[in-house]
């Protein structure tokens, strides 16, 4: 998957997501609470305010959002300049209101981080960090500019002013802390999302790809029969033609094509597995059909299989799923990729599991991203040198992280380590010092169970279009 591809499918404006709906209604609830507040301390605690521009402020909002209720469909999506506007909008808002109701005195002051929250969960960062200077501004200026809040009888509401100062840093404290907070925890999920969309695709193309394979195979498989009778006709009338060279000649044109076309079909249907028969396959020739489009890259890969030590059986016949297939063809494509010259792929079988293991000669893996391997978006293996050897890609993770997933919907267990870690460096596998990944399956996951009786697989599967 190329990053153009990647970059189209992460989205860079995720501020165009938001519904204006969305931010029509989260705002009528706040003209609701801010109503509330204004009708209680003027109908319950007696309090003197300036209830006019209050109500003015209040229907400032009402008004804003009944022109966007009427001048828009309820579809529309909001670019990221007018989410930012929106949010603005109702930060000075709260501010004007606040300003009018006490200031910092007022308690209902922490609600000016909401907008900060909502704008670091849905903007970009550039406008979490205006929105969020915007909010230390306007409380700052809070603190000396302010309506005071008088009772029935006239006396001032306000706390002291160690209580106003301690109020003011723990609103830029919430502002700064929840803003990098819901940034952080938006970025994550974003990245998963991001990921996991990724691996779908990925896995749907490997999908793709071996249905394709089948109809090819399928077409190979059925033709095959005219072929050989071409064949067969162009051959004896090459034999009958020997008084007519020119007609004899396009006899042998016939049998020349019909070879290519069996040739054709041969090639490409190296790739069909919708025949029964090859929906199951030694687990050996799944890793080596895994591996195949790595052979030529210039990288030497070793194959070693064989039972675990203690276990005589065969060797087991896995089921070959587009999962196992594509997870360790990324795996095997990371170790190429970071390899100096070798790579080694040890399969092991046993009673209870089955284990493939891929180690390299390189540099292995840093110290300080090993514990997130499989995580998306870990840069790289070790220092930035690392990049010359692998030009073709930025080192996101995204390859290990759609392996991992891969392989764990199949069962499996994933372990990643560094040779000098695993191994003696004086011992039988001194010249792996690069990365070791180990794949162990509980063998009834990938194992079909033993059939008895009738052993015949059936009819061959129809493939849907």
């Amino acid at each position: 998957m190329s990053h153009t591809d990647f970059g189209l499918l992460k989205g860079q404006q995720r501020g165009n997501w938001i519904r204006l709906r969305t931010i029509i209604l989260l705002r009528w609830g706040a003209i609701v609470g801010q109503l509330s507040a204004l009708i209680m301390s003027a109908q319950i605690y007696h309090l003197q305010q300036e209830y006019a521009l209050c109500f003015l402020v209040v229907g400032v909002s009402v008004l804003g959002n009944l022109i966007a209720t009427l001048g828009f469909p309820e579809n529309k999506r909001l670019t990221e300049a007018e989410n930012l506007m929106m949010v603005l909008f109702d930060l000075l808002q709260l501010t004007l209101l606040l300003y009018l109701t006490g200031g910092l005195n007022n308690p209902f002051s922490i609600l000016i981080v909401g907008p900060v929250t909502i704008s670091a969960a849905a903007l970009s960062l550039r406008s979490t960090v205006f929105v969020g200077a915007a909010a230390i501004i306007a409380v700052t200026l809070l603190v000396p500019f302010h309506l005071h809040l008088l009772t029935e009888t006239g006396a001032v509401l306000r706390v002291a002013d160690l209580f106003l100062f301690g109020n003011w840093l723990a609103i830029v404290i919430a502002v700064i802390f929840l803003g990098v907070y819901s940034r952080w925890i938006a970025a994550e999920m974003h990245n998963m999302s991001d990921a996991l969309q990724a691996t779908q695709m990925a896995l749907a193309r490997e999908q793709k790809l071996t249905d394709l394979g089948g109809v090819v195979a399928a077409a190979a498989h059925e033709l095959g029969t005219p072929l050989a009778t071409i064949k067969l006709t162009a051959s004896e009338l090459i034999a009958d033609l020997a008084e007519n060279p020119e007609l004899q000649d396009d006899a042998r044109l016939i049998g020349e094509q019909a070879d290519r076309c069996r040739d054709i079909l041969r090639s490409m249907g190296r790739a069909g597995k919708e025949d029964l028969h090859l929906l199951q396959a030694p687990v050996t020739a799944v890793v080596q059909e895994a591996a195949e489009p790595h052979l030529t890259r210039g990288k030497t890969l070793h194959f070693d299989e064989g039972p675990m030590p203690g276990h005589d059986g065969a060797q087991p016949v896995i089921r070959r799923q587009p999962e196992i297939i594509h997870g360790l063809r990324n795996l095997i494509q990371n170790a190429v990729d970071f390899a100096r010259a070798n790579i080694w792929i040890e399969t092991r079988w046993g009673d209870d599991t089955i284990t493939v293991r891929i180690m390299d000669d390189g540099r292995g893996y840093s110290p300080q991203v090993i514990g997130r391997i499989g995580d998306p978006f870990v840069r790289r293996r070790r220092g930035s040198g690392d990049t010359g050897q692998r030009p073709e890609y930025e080192g996101m993770g995204l390859g290990l992280f759609i392996a991992k997933t891969l392989l764990e919907r199949s069962g499996a267990e994933l372990s990643f380590a560094n040779g000098p870690d695993k191994y003696s460096a004086s011992g039988e596998f001194a010249d792996r010092s690069g990365a070791v990944i180990e794949v162990v399956w509980p063998r009834g996951l990938i194992v079909p169970p033993a059939k008895s009786g009738d052993q015949r697989l059936g009819q061959n599967r129809r493939i849907e279009a």
